[in-house]
């Protein structure tokens, strides 16, 4: 398995992961130019985790988006579905309680988590809103939601030359860099296909999370979607 195909078949997305997990963090900030450090920042901030707060980091991968909350006093819960990735992530941060587990399922009791944050995670989730519901479910009452996510630039001539770049440029990248770049050609088309931030923000608001905002990083190549459960 190389690469999922945009029906994101939970065997295949985790197959995949499994097989770029080891140098999956590199990849990631080669192709992003770095920026994918900024954006984790400004989660950081949005979360805003504190002593005593305990955090469900979905598609944590390995942990690299679980350490800051971890640094700010929380306890923090790296969840992934891929095992290959959670390997690898146990690795490096030993200290830190990976666990296995499906977005559409979460192994937790309802109303756990003051915060749930997921990462370039819900566009490969099947069926993303099974998955905000969950998350719902298992954040306590005034608990927070944050998605930092892949979205569409809001400046056309911009949107056109980063399109061109995810079609073109980013697997050509990634052959050079990623241990499988052909999930790469995934990752692209899987950009393409996603909702725009007003489709996203009906998605979340669909499922039930209080009143929801976005805002757009680096153009709106990203975008961070914040809500609470009432």
């Amino acid at each position: 398995m190389s690469r999922a195909s945009l029906d994101k078949q939970p065997h295949e997305v985790a197959s995949m992961f499994d097989a770029v997990a080891r140098r999956y963090d590199l990849t990631n900030d080669v192709l992003s130019l770095g920026q994918d450090r900024q954006w984790r920042r400004r989660v950081r901030r949005l979360v805003a985790a504190g002593p005593g707060d305990r955090v469900l980091d979905l598609a944590a991968g390995t942990g690299t988006s679980s350490v800051p909350f971890a640094e700010d006093g929380a306890y923090v819960v790296p969840c992934d579905f891929s095992i290959g990735m959670l390997r690898e992530g146990k690795r490096h941060h030993q200290t830190l309680p990976f666990t296995a587990g499906d977005g559409m399922r979460l192994p937790f009791a309802d109303d756990t988590f003051d915060a749930v944050t997921i990462s370039f995670g819900l566009r490969n989730v099947h069926e993303p809103a099974v998955a905000l519901e969950e998350m719902l479910r298992v954040t306590r009452p005034g608990g927070r939601l944050v998605v930092c996510e892949f979205s569409h630039p809001t400046f056309a001539p911009f949107r056109t030359v980063y399109l061109e770049y995810l079609m073109r440029a980013l697997p050509a990248v990634a052959r050079a860099v990623s241990s499988n770049p052909d999930s790469y050609v995934y990752l692209a088309e899987s950009i393409m296909a996603w909702p725009d931030q007003l489709g996203l923000a009906k998605v979340i608001a669909a499922t039930g999370w209080g009143p929801v905002r976005w805002e757009n990083l680096s153009g709106g190549i990203v975008a961070l979607h914040t809500a609470t459960k009432g």
